[in-house]
C-alpha cells in the first residue's frame, strides 16, 4: 500500500514539473505556479457565488429571526418593544415586503409566503401617525433623562450643603450654588415631572398597542400555528442547505475537471507535452477545491446529521465520536478513491495497450516506429522476453503476441 502511495506521489510531481519528460527551468515553474495561484482564486470565487445562487435559510425565511427573539423575550413591556422595534426610523425607507422579495431576484427558490405576509403587516405599522407617537416618546424619554441628570447634581450639592451646616459655616462661604431647602423642593418637584412625563410615556404606549395594525400585527405574531411554520421551514431549510450547495458546486466543477482530464489524456496521446503539463494543473487545480467542499459537507451536512442522530442515540451525549468515526472512515474513503483512479482512471496497462496500439511509446506516448526497440524520445525499452517461447513481447500487456502465454502466470506452458 506505502509503496504504491509512493508511486503515485512520484508520478504526481513528476507530471507536475516536466514537460516530455524534462524537468521545467526555474522561470517557467514560477510562471505556471502564479497561473495555477490566478485559476485557484477565481475557481473559488466562482464556487462562492454559485453556492449563493440557491436562497440560503435567512434569506428563504427572514422573519424567523426577528420572530424568535420575540417568542423567547419574557419581559413584560415585550410588545411595546416589539412594535418598536420593528418601526423603522424613517417613512421613507423601502418597504420590509419587498425587501424581502428582492431576495429571490437573481436566485433560486422562494421566500416563504408566511414571512411576505408578516412583511406587509410590518409595513402597516409604519405611517406618520406612528413615527409620531415614536417621536414624541424618545423626546419625552429625553426629558425624563435631563430631570434625572439634574436630581443626581442637586443630591451631591444637597449631600454638602448639609455637611457645611453641621461644620457650622456660614451660607455666605459655601462653594454650592443651592441651599438645603431649596434642593429639596426641587427634587420634589422633578420627581413629580418625571412621573407625569413617564405617565405621558405610557399613555402613549398604549396608545400604539392599541392602533388596529399594531393589535392585526401583534395577533399574527403571536399566532403558533404560523410560527411553527416558519420554524420547521427554517430547521428543514438548514438541514438541506449544505448538500444544495454541495451539488451546485459540484456542477460548477465537474465538467471543468472532465474537460481537463479530457484534454489531458489527448495530449498524452498527441504527445503535446506543454499542453498535457498545462491540463494536469488544471485537473489538479480543480479538484483540490472539491475534495475541500467535500470534507466540509461531511462536517456539517446530511452525513453528519446522521451519524450525530446515530451517536447520539447509542451513546447519549457522547457526541466526540463523531471524531473517531471519521477517523477511521475518512483514510478508507481515501484509499479507495486511490484505487479507483490506479485501476481504472490511471491503470498503467490500460494507457500501455492504447499506445502500443497507436504505435506510441508506453512511457512517454511519443509515436514511435514498429521495429524500435528503445524509444527515440526517452529511451524506454519496449519490449520484455516472454518466459513461455522467450521471444520478445511488448511489456505491459497480459500475454505474449507469439505464443498466447499468460505474462502474469510464469509456470504457465502453451502448447
Amino acid at each position: 500500500m506505502f509503496t504504491r502511495i509512493r508511486r503515485l506521489s512520484n508520478r504526481f510531481f513528476n507530471n507536475s514539473r516536466t514537460v516530455n519528460n524534462e524537468p521545467l527551468n526555474k522561470v517557467s515553474l514560477i510562471v505556471i505556479i502564479l497561473v495555477d495561484i490566478f485559476i485557484l482564486i477565481n475557481v473559488f470565487t466562482g464556487l462562492n457565488n454559485i453556492s449563493e445562487w440557491h436562497l440560503s435559510p435567512t434569506q428563504a425565511y427572514p422573519c424567523y429571526s426577528e420572530w424568535n427573539i420575540y417568542k423567547t423575550q419574557t419581559t413584560k413591556n415585550k410588545d411595546y418593544e416589539f412594535l418598536r422595534s420593528s418601526l423603522p426610523y424613517g417613512s421613507n425607507e423601502q418597504k420590509i415586503q419587498q425587501r424581502y422579495q428582492d431576495a429571490e431576484i437573481g436566485h433560486l427558490g422562494k421566500v416563504s409566503e408566511i414571512c411576505l405576509n408578516y412583511g406587509e403587516s410590518k409595513d402597516k405599522l409604519n405611517n406618520p401617525q406612528n413615527q409620531k407617537i415614536i417621536t414624541t416618546i424618545n423626546q419625552t424619554q429625553d426629558k425624563i433623562s435631563r430631570l434625572e441628570q439634574a436630581n443626581a447634581t442637586i443630591r451631591q450639592q444637597y449631600d454638602s450643603t448639609l455637611l457645611e451646616k453641621i461644620a457650622g459655616q456660614s451660607s455666605g462661604n459655601s462653594i454650592n450654588q443651592v441651599r438645603a431647602e431649596k434642593a429639596k423642593q426641587e427634587l420634589t418637584q422633578n420627581n413629580q415631572k418625571i412621573a407625569n412625563l413617564k405617565q405621558e410615556i405610557a399613555n402613549l404606549q398604549n396608545q400604539l398597542l392599541t392602533k388596529p395594525e399594531s393589535v392585526n400585527f401583534l395577533s399574527f405574531v403571536k399566532d403558533e400555528t404560523k410560527f411553527n411554520q416558519v420554524e420547521q421551514g427554517y430547521k428543514d431549510a438548514s438541514f438541506w442547505y449544505p448538500s444544495i450547495q454541495l451539488v451546485f458546486q459540484a456542477i460548477f466543477l465537474i465538467p471543468l475537471i472532465l474537460m481537463a482530464l479530457l484534454v489531458n489524456n489527448f495530449s498524452q496521446r498527441k504527445g503535446y507535452g506543454l499542453i498535457g503539463l498545462i491540463s494536469w494543473h488544471l485537473l489538479v487545480i480543480f479538484l483540490i477545491p472539491l475534495i475541500l467542499k467535500i470534507f466540509e459537507f461531511l462536517q456539517i451536512g446530511v452525513i453528519f446529521k446522521f451519524l450525530f442522530d446515530i451517536i447520539s442515540f447509542l451513546f447519549g451525549g457522547l457526541v466526540f465520536l463523531i471524531s473517531y468515526v471519521y477517523i477511521l472512515l475518512i483514510p478508507l474513503v481515501g484509499f479507495g478513491m486511490i484505487k479507483f483512479f490506479q485501476t481504472v482512471v490511471f491503470n498503467h496497462k490500460i494507457q500501455a495497450a492504447n499506445r502500443i496500439q497507436k504505435s506510441r511509446c508506453i512511457r512517454c506516448a511519443k509515436k514511435i516506429r514498429p521495429q524500435d526497440s528503445h524509444c527515440p524520445h526517452c529511451g524506454y525499452y519496449q519490449y520484455v522476453e516472454c518466459h513461455n517461447c522467450h521471444n520478445l513481447t511488448y511489456k505491459e500487456l497480459p500475454y505474449c503476441h507469439h505464443c498466447g502465454a499468460d505474462q502474469n502466470s510464469p509456470n504457465l506452458e502453451v502448447n
